[in-house]
């Protein structure tokens, strides 16, 4: 079974959404704002994609940080980690989980190899 991890109201979600419903695959939803995502499936995420690929350093929550919590979450993965954890926005948007497969963002060529599996 595949499963989108994400935040509902958010526009890269919509893409995903309908990208999967035109491939025909199934999903089950996982929303960050409404469901608690545990540590060790994070910790996973991170270990398998880098933590690069996994915080979202591009959106409001990063940007609100201060310098001192920015140059933390660059350095130790704990408390990158633990961050996300308390502010879900900072985990990118999709991830999508798929039998071995681990999918992080948008890609459309990659949400297509989905429906070859």
């Amino acid at each position: 079974m595949t499963t989108i991890y994400g935040i509902k109201n958010c526009s890269t979600m919509k893409k995903a959404f309908d990208k999967l419903t035109s491939l025909g695959i199934e999903y089950d939803f996982f929303d960050y704002k409404k469901q608690a995502l545990d540590k060790a499936t994070l910790e996973h995420w991170v270990k398998r994609a880098g933590m690069d690929k996994i915080l979202n350093t591009k959106g409001t929550t990063w940007r609100n940080l201060t310098e001192e919590e920015k140059a933390q979450a660059k350095q130790h993965a704990n408390f990158a980690i633990a961050l996300m954890i308390a502010k879900p926005s900072m985990i990118k948007r999709p991830v999508v989980v798929s039998d071995e497969q681990l999918l992080v963002g948008f890609n459309e060529a990659e949400f297509e190899q989905l429906a070859v599996k």
